[in-house]
């Protein structure tokens, strides 16, 4: 495969940690000529961190709101994927939303968010979380939970709308089916619509009855959860196939 695009939390992450087996993954994808791209519902900080401390070359973050990666002369560089008007309505919605409901918990990364904004709904009553969604429906809000989040955006925002960019604009000369996706979460439910090789990890099996769209391939036992399970699959992947 000539890019391995991968969700981080749950996928990328055991137990909520980020382990040394990822090390061992970044060696094996690059040692066989690929690139690992992060496609995140986390923040735009978050990207910088990720391309700061670890050898990637972009990350695609909030959910295929921005892209974010290193320039020839090593400078990081932010791509917004909606306009600006979209970025100034989703600030007056949050704040709206902020004054109406002081119970809706917010994500300590909001303040480095710029394209979404993330609500800590573990950390909220059952009701006070439908609160939360029926205004957002209200006022036309889009939104979707991952793992640890529901994220909220105004545009058209989804990973698989920031990857067809990134595709387009940063490697025209990849096609899809060239690339393979790993995730565990509904928000990644686009990513496994838009590609050919898509992999679920094994703890993905306790949400497939919410997805309408399902990966190609879902990896089975605690030895393929998270991080352990991406691994396993692409060191297979590599060492089974002369194409990749």
């Amino acid at each position: 495969m000539k890019i391995v695009f991968s969700d981080f939390d749950g996928t990328l992450t055991l137990n909520g940690n980020l382990g040394a087996v990822f090390f061992d993954l970044l060696n094996i994808i690059k040692a066989n000529m690929s690139e690992l791209v992060i496609v995140s519902g986390r923040s735009i900080s978050w990207g910088h961190f990720l391309i700061t401390h670890f050898p990637l070359k972009h990350a695609i973050m909030e959910g295929g709101g921005v892209i974010v990666y290193k320039n020839q002369e090593g400078h990081i560089v932010e791509e917004n994927l909606i306009s600006d008007e979209e970025i100034k309505k989703l600030e007056d919605i949050t704040a709206e939303l902020k004054e109406r409901y002081p119970e809706c918990i917010m994500s300590a990364d909001s303040f480095g968010r710029r394209t979404d904004r993330a609500i800590e709904f573990a950390q909220m009553s059952k009701e006070d979380v439908e609160k939360v969604e029926i205004f957002l429906i209200k006022n036309n809000v889009n939104f979707s939970r991952s793992n640890v989040h529901i994220n909220f955006w105004v545009g058209d925002v989804s990973k698989s709308n920031g990857v067809k960019h990134f595709l387009k604009e940063y490697n025209p000369h990849v096609k899809p089916e060239e690339c393979i996706f790993y995730g565990d979460a509904a928000n990644d439910e686009s990513m496994f619509e838009f590609f050919t090789n898509t992999v679920g990890v094994s703890n993905i099996i306790s949400i497939l009855g919410q997805l309408t769209h399902k990966p190609k391939v879902i990896l089975e036992g605690k030895e393929n959860a998270g991080l352990n399970g991406v691994y396993n699959h692409v060191k297979e992947l590599f060492e089974s196939s002369e194409d990749f």
